[in-house]
This record gives structure tokens, sequence and C-alpha cells, in this order.
């Protein structure tokens, strides 16, 4: 016979045990990475976003910007603690209306400790108090908020919330938003989707915007300056807000005869790519310094330097055919980079074509003309360039090569098919380069995983592609191909 004894204080502690519920054991932080080999601690593990309520005020003179987050999210796992990417300072944490404690650590993770563990498959309100000057504040050594004379501009890639908001900060975690924002009475705040309403008091003005799909933390955008802003609608009925701002000097006439274009070049492409995803269209130009565009969901960030030669519609063409390709269907992995700027670059070839300017296969031959065999533009690989190279030339020209390749191999009928059945095969959702080579083999039948190869991930001068029958040896410039090449630098961050 075998006796047993139990220590009171040990039989309190097993009573304890057996009361604590299962998940709760077993509950683990979240990672504080959403899983990314180009950017291991951007987003984080646990949990889904779908959607943030952002109420905020900003003081143009002095940069400080307060605000109140409001984050509907479900658990993934049994959480002990979860992360948001964040750099501004707290003041308060609440999950599920209890206050939660919380610190920092990282370049800009912000790490939360619930009152109660949190089971999976729960649905939990996050509620984050917060302040600060974001133009203060670095990660990694940079900063993606833009101060400008008149007030300041959200808008970088692949990162642009941690100055403005706590988030999921990747493309994986799409979800709606609602952005409320305070500024002094002559001020606009200009940010994504539908301007749901404004109103005035004491000296202030709120502006109220709704973006009612899913979208990406890195395609929402905050502005705010002194714009003039105009409205109307894309023949398909599409409502356009645009807004200029009112400091943009000599670049102000291009601007505004590109940009006001945005309703006609959106239709034309609905041509290509199937119906408009979004309920709003439109574009903004702030008067930043920078060199940039952004395809930000629903209206675009253009940088006054982009129109200094004069009109530039092309631009827009590619910023817009983002919102199908990038914006509705998002990359899976930053590595996917390839199926965002490969088809906008692809649809200023297209657009070339449409003005009389240059077919997409006379651009082509041009290109893969001029760059010859030695060039280290043939090294990067487009289908999974690495981080250093994510925004290189030859992801966007090497990359719409492949899908002209991808054209000749297949035929006009199933090329067009496949580009305007892809972004609704996978819309508001995400998709790999592994899943469009599938699509595309899906839709024309054929076995298409050499062609890519060749194209997309061999670090050399592909052979000629086929239905290219012109002598190369003397390159013949397109009309378009000084348009096209000054919008090399639209993504250059």
């Amino acid at each position: 016979m075998h006796r047993r004894f139990f220590a009171p204080g040990a039989l309190a502690a097993a009573s304890v045990l057996l009361a604590i519920p299962a998940s709760a054991a077993s509950s683990a932080p979240g990672a504080p990475g959403i899983g990314d080999p180009y950017y291991p601690a951007y987003g984080n593990g646990g949990y889904d976003v779908s959607h943030y309520d952002l109420r905020l005020k900003y003081q143009p003179e002095t940069d400080r910007l307060e605000g109140t987050a409001t984050l509907l999210a479900r658990t993934t796992e049994d959480l002990s603690r979860f992360n948001l990417d964040f750099l501004l300072d707290v003041g308060e944490v609440r999950v599920n209306g209890a206050k939660a404690s919380f610190t920092t650590s990282g370049e800009h993770e912000l790490e939360i400790t619930p009152k109660e563990p949190l089971a999976k498959g729960s649905r939990i309100t996050v509620v984050v108090r917060y302040s600060g000057v974001p133009s203060e504040e670095e990660a990694y050594g940079f900063t993606s908020w833009h101060r400008t004379p008149d007030g300041g501009v959200a808008a970088n890639e692949p990162e642009a919330a941690w100055w403005w908001f706590p988030s999921n900060d990747h493309p994986l975690d799409k979800a709606t938003f609602d952005v409320s924002v305070q500024v002094p009475d002559g001020t606009q705040a200009i940010s994504n989707g539908t301007l749901q309403s404004t109103s005035s008091r004491l000296g202030w003005t709120r502006y109220n915007w709704r973006s009612n799909k899913p979208q990406a933390t890195y395609l929402a955008t905050l502005a705010v300056g002194r714009f003039d802003i105009t409205t109307g609608r894309s023949e398909s009925g599409i409502p356009v807000v645009n807004a200029y701002s009112k400091d943009l000097g000599d670049h102000d006439g291009a601007a505004r005869a590109s940009i006001e274009r945005t309703g006609e070049i959106a239709d034309w492409l609905a041509g290509y790519f199937g119906p408009y995803p979004f309920n709003a269209l439109g574009g903004y130009v702030p008067n930043t310094n920078t060199g940039y565009a952004l395809e930000t969901q629903t209206r675009p960030f253009y940088s006054p330097r982009q129109f200094a030669n004069g009109t530039n519609t092309t631009l827009v063409v590619h910023e817009l055919a983002h919102q199908w390709y990038g914006d509705l269907v998002s990359v899976a992995g930053w590595k996917d980079i390839w199926i965002n700027e490969g088809f906008a670059r692809y649809a200023q070839w297209l657009w070339s074509e449409h003005e009389g300017e240059g077919t997409a296969q006379e651009i082509a031959d041009y290109l893969y003309a001029t760059r010859t065999a030695d060039d280290p533009f043939w090294t990067v690989r487009p289908g999974d360039p690495g981080p250093d190279n994510q925004f290189h030339i030859a992801v966007y020209d090497r990359g719409a090569l492949a899908i002209q390749a991808l054209r000749n191999e297949i035929g006009d009928e199933d090329f067009f098919a496949i580009l305007k059945g892809w972004p609704q095969r996978f819309t508001h959702g995400n998709a790999s380069v592994g899943d469009f080579v599938s699509y595309a083999e899906e839709v024309s039948g054929e076995s298409l995983g050499a062609l890519f190869d060749t194209w997309l991930f061999q670090p050399e001068k592909p052979g000629r592609s086929a239905g290219s029958a012109r002598d190369l040896s003397v390159p013949v410039r397109p009309e378009s191909w000084g348009k096209i090449a000054a919008t090399n630098g639209v993504h250059a961050h």
C-alpha cells in the first residue's frame, strides 16, 4: 500500500488550478510579427482586426496629434498578451472595457496585457488613447510622416500607420475604417473613402471619413492642410473628391490637368480589370517635398514634384491601376510585390496604346533592347526581389516584360480574361505570385511555370519573348517612353 499525503497549501493550489479555464491556462503572448520574412516585426500574431474607429484632433501649428483609436477584432489564438504597431505616446489602453497594462518594446511595438486572458475566437474591443508630435518620431532611422508648411501627411509604403494610429500593420489584416479628424477652421482633413459629414464649433471643424471596404493599414492616409477641394462623379457614377494644396505654385495647373481625369481613367481601367471596386475616387496633392506617389485606397497621394514637367496622366493610371492590383487584391507577403507593381506598370503600357503613343509590345521591345545582358537590372528577381530591392525599377519594368511575355504566350483572349478575372477571384483578399501563376494556368489551360520562372526568378536576361518579331539592333523609342520613364521613382521612398 502506498499512501499519498497532500499538504494543505498544495491542495489549495490544486483547487485554484482546477478553477482556471483551460484557455487561460494555455494562453500565451501573441507574436510581435505576423510572419513576413521581409519585415519580421511588422504586423502581429494572435488576432484579426475588422474595423478601426479613429477619433483625432490635430493642430497644424505644433504638429500635435491627439487621438482615441477603437479597434474591433477577433482573437485567433488564446492570448495572455498581444501587440500593436505604434510610435506615439499612449495614455490609456482598455480591452473589453477594462483597463489593460501596457509597455513598449523594439522599434514600434506596443505590448498590451489585458486584465483577463483572451480565449481563441473571442470578439474584443481595444481602445487606445494617445498623443504626440508625429514629426518627432522615427523608427529604423526614418519617418513616414511628412511635415508640411500648413500641416502634415501620413503616406508611405510599406509602413505609415505607426505615426498616427495603432494597428496590426500588415496587408494580411485588412479592415474597414472610420476616420474623424478635428482641425482648426480654414484647414481641411483628407482621408480615404467618402466624406460622411462635417461640423464646426468654437473655431474647429470636424471631418468624418468612412472606408466601407476592407483596407490594408498602409493604404490608410491622413492629410491636413489648406486644400482646394473639387468634387464630381465619374461617368460610371462613382463620387470623385480631389484635393490640391493651395501652395502648389507653378505645379498647380499640371497637377489639376492630370488628377481631374481620375474618373475618366478609372472608367477606362475598368474595361481591362472589371468594375471599379470601391465607392469613392479621387487623389490629393499636399505641399510636400517628397518625390513619390502612393496608391492610398480610393484617394492616391501625389507629390507636387511629379508634375514639375507638366501633366502626368500615366502616373494617375499607375496609381489607379493599384486600386485593383494592390488594394482590392493585396500581397500575401511583401515578396509578392510584383503583383502590385508589375501590373500597375503594364497598365501604363496599355494607356500608351490607348493614347496612340506606342503599343505594349513596342515598349517591351525598346526596354528589352536597351537593357544589355550585363546590366545589373537583370539580376533583380521581380518574383522575390528581397526587401532592399522591393521597389527596384526591375520589379516594375522586368515585371511588366513578364506580363507581356505571358500575353504573347497565351494570346489576347485568355490574357485579358486573366486581367479581369484575377481581381474577382481574390476580391478584398490577399494572394501570392504562386497564386497568380496557378490562376493563369487555370484560365489558359497551359503550363506556365517555366515562363514565369524565366521572367520573374532567374537572375539573367531571358531570351526574346515570342510575339516580338522586330529588329531590335536599332531600338525605336516609343513616343510614350519618356513619360513612363519619368515615373520610375514613383515608389522610391
